[in-house]
């Protein structure tokens, strides 16, 4: 263990190291993290005899995914959201659901030993994206604002949303196979969570405005606050038996929503240890998961990677911006832009422990899907920024599109440093 954490030291040195010069090319951080954990995993991790399956990665898969939800859930401001909604609306309740049901046929139709439930699983752990492998998508400003934003927001809840789907299925099968009742499961996974997040969200927002409101709390301390909130819903609801995830993203977002402005400035600490945390879990990724998953490969595991991340996101968003009059440009790049990480990541190390029968199999699709939309995702992004955004300036100078040109409340994206 101590190899790999000089490993994920030394590796997190170099990349900040190099991290401006990056920001300048097609190659990003997770690029290199993945690269460096892939390379460096049968070399020098094997001693470690760490399984995909093991505490260690679990825990800091499940540790990351609880701060990141938080993280994700309070900084998007939700009385703005309401009054432009259209958008994320569209991409939340018409493309992630036919995203996840298309997921399932295509899996169906490739690995024809799936049973329905298998396949449903594998579309929901694919349906979440992760805004934060393609920042440039969401923080350049030569795009259209209402774009970026609506795929800052629906990466932002997604994942959430997810969670609550999946166990759904996992307690449909585990129910099946002679365990507990899936209603009795449902119940206490969502219901515990919800408890253990509406608990430490409150107890964070009352601290911020009573005590901050009497300046009792010190400046050094408010950074704590957040990430305190996320470890208390995620703690409260493990020991009630109740879903952390679900508990942490409903904490962030009653956090958010109670304590305003006040919220967004005690964030940053927050959200830096989840992108830490976030790097060194690709980095896990790239020598624990990603690397052993490659022996498992088959040529249908590779095509549904590719369709998974073309087919079965595109023709989903395409259908849910149906009558919003956006031009074939921004359906193909919005499209384009539903990056797979550190949601599908933690679900697959979930589902690799319910044993289902073709656990093997959805598992290594969800890795192989990650780890190509890691290298695709993050390649493409500036490019296709910078030629989406010439045709859109281009277009806005003859006549204003009717959808582009909408305005969008600015949300905070993932993974950009907040000013101090």
């Amino acid at each position: 263990m101590d190899a790999g954490l000089a490993i994920a030291g030394l590796t997190l040195l170099l990349v900040a190291a190099v991290s401006r010069p990056l920001s300048s090319t097609p190659i990003t951080p997770a690029i290199v993290v993945v690269a460096v954990g892939v390379l460096v995993g049968p070399l020098l991790l094997n001693d470690l005899s760490v399984p995909p399956t093991s505490a260690t990665v679990r825990t800091l898969a499940e540790a990351t995914l609880a701060v990141v939800l938080f993280s994700d859930s309070s900084r998007v401001n939700m009385r703005a959201l309401q009054r432009e909604a259209s958008m994320p609306v569209r991409l939340l309740s018409v493309g992630l659901p036919l995203t996840i049901v298309l997921g399932g046929l295509v899996a169906i139709a490739l690995f024809g030993s799936f049973s329905f439930s298998e396949a449903l699983i594998l579309g929901v752990i694919l349906a979440p994206t992760d805004a934060g492998l393609g920042s440039a998508v969401v923080t350049d400003t030569r795009l259209p604002q209402v774009v970026r934003q609506s795929l800052n927001v629906e990466s932002g809840l997604n994942d959430g949303i997810c969670v609550p789907l999946l166990l759904i299925v996992l307690a449909t099968v585990s129910g099946a196979g002679g365990g507990p009742h899936p209603v009795r499961v449902l119940a206490e996974q969502i219901g515990y969570g919800l408890l253990g997040g509406l608990a430490a969200g409150m107890l964070a927002a009352a601290v911020v405005i009573i005590a901050g409101g009497r300046r009792l709390i010190d400046d050094a301390w408010q950074q704590i606050i957040p990430l305190a909130a996320a470890m208390l819903a995620y703690g409260i609801a493990n020991v009630l038996g109740g879903s952390g995830f679900i508990a942490a993203f409903v904490a962030g977002a009653l956090f958010g929503l109670l304590a305003g402005d006040k919220a967004a400035g005690m964030m940053r600490f927050t959200e830096e240890t989840g992108a830490a945390l976030d790097s060194v879990t690709f980095l896990v990724f790239g020598a624990v998961l990603l690397g052993p998953a490659f022996e498992h490969m088959s040529w249908q595991i590779a095509l549904y990677a590719v369709l998974s991340l073309t087919v079965v996101r595109m023709v989903p968003v395409a259908i849910s911006l149906w009558g919003t009059h956006a031009q074939a440009p921004t359906v193909a790049f919005m499209g384009w832009f539903g990056p797979r990480g550190l949601a599908s990541i933690v679900f697959a190390v979930i589902v690799e422990d319910a044993h289902l029968p073709h656990a093997g199999t959805i598992v290594a699709a969800t890795y192989l899907t990650v780890g190509l939309s890691v290298l695709v995702h993050g390649l493409s992004a500036a490019p296709l920024v910078g030629r989406y955004a010439t045709w859109y300036q281009a277009a806005a100078d003859k006549s204003p599109p009717a959808m582009e040109g909408q305005p969008a409340h600015e949300h905070r994206a993932r993974g950009v440093p907040q000013p101090p």
